[in-house]
């Protein structure tokens, strides 16, 4: 018997259990694509941006891996990391919300929703925010509002572009009132910034709705999003219940939203980082670019610069 007919026979003989394959799938070498099956080496995927390279789905990250992708090494610092949600209204659902803040604490190692700091994209310097779904679905609390508010301040006095990756189901039930307010907070410091003649990009990811979309997501001079993001303010059942019709099927995607002119773009997220540095370049070719990079002598015509 040849050793190819050995092994052959052995696998017959001994079949791979479904425990055993879901054992070699779950190790981390390997990740299966939610919307082909297709399996990817977990390495190639991480190099790809996390989009499968079979059907181009993307696969939800986090806001540690954002940073990753869009931040230069080396050059990222946080912004108010010290910063904590209180309990003002002492609200309770099926438990205490101060209990369930410092649960989600425990798990994700994220004091609230959003990472904000300064850093270098493809060179260039920007100020970042990043929301992150993990923590209680990326829900806009004061935290939230308080650190995006200072984000975009500190954007304005440095006179520095503002980039806010947006993943939200909405305002925080749980502050009440207080989650509502950072709606009007946060846009009050955009229009400073939109007055002072700077760039504000938002970038909308799955998924982005209810107050955010309502307030900061949309205020961009340059909207983006990501690739099938779903992206809304109300729930399709809601908006179907109030106009008592039934709505197409991609109805509340990126590509919905981008023949009816909400947003300006799609990004493949692989692209993301170029096509913010090349956005950064056209607009603000003014504001502190570093004497490495090479800006257009037609980007520097008295013509583009705000008045």
């Amino acid at each position: 018997m040849s050793l190819f007919d050995w092994f052959a026979n052995r696998r017959k003989s001994e079949p791979i259990s479904k425990d055993r394959q879901e054992r070699e799938i779950a190790d981390g070498l390997w990740n299966k694509c939610e919307a082909c099956g297709v399996l990817t080496y977990t390495k190639d995927l991480r190099a790809n941006c996390m989009v499968c390279p079979e059907c181009g789905h993307h696969i939800r990250i986090f806001s540690d891996d954002r940073i990753q992708q869009l931040i230069d090494p080396g050059t990222w610092t946080p912004l108010d990391e010290d910063l904590r949600p209180g309990d003002p209204l002492e609200f309770r659902d099926r438990k205490a919300y101060r209990d369930r803040v410092r649960e989600t604490q425990e798990k994700t190692g994220l004091l609230d929703a959003v990472q904000t700091g300064i850093g270098q994209l493809d060179s260039l310097p920007i100020v970042l925010g990043v929301m992150d779904f993990r923590f209680m679905g990326g829900s806009m609390g004061s935290v939230v509002g308080e650190k995006l508010t200072r984000l975009i301040e500190r954007g304005t006095r440095e006179r520095l572009p503002v980039v806010i990756i947006c993943t939200s189901g909405g305002a925080r039930m749980q502050e009440g009132m207080l989650s509502l307010m950072q709606m009007a907070k946060i846009s009050g410091a955009l229009e400073f910034h939109r007055e002072a003649g700077l760039l504000y990009v938002p970038v909308l990811t799955h998924p982005t709705t209810g107050g955010v979309t309502a307030s900061f997501a949309m205020l961009g001079d340059i909207i983006l999003a990501e690739p099938k993001a779903l992206i809304g303010f109300a729930g399709r059942r809601v908006v179907e219940q109030t106009l008592r019709e039934k709505l197409p099927e991609d109805f509340q995607t990126a590509e919905y939203l981008l023949t009816h002119g909400f947003v300006d773009a799609i990004v493949p997220r692989p692209q993301l980082k170029q096509t913010l540095a090349q956005l950064i370049l056209l607009h603000q070719p003014y504001v502190h670019t570093p004497h490495f990079v090479r800006v257009p002598e037609t980007l520097k015509l008295e013509s583009i610069r705000p008045d």
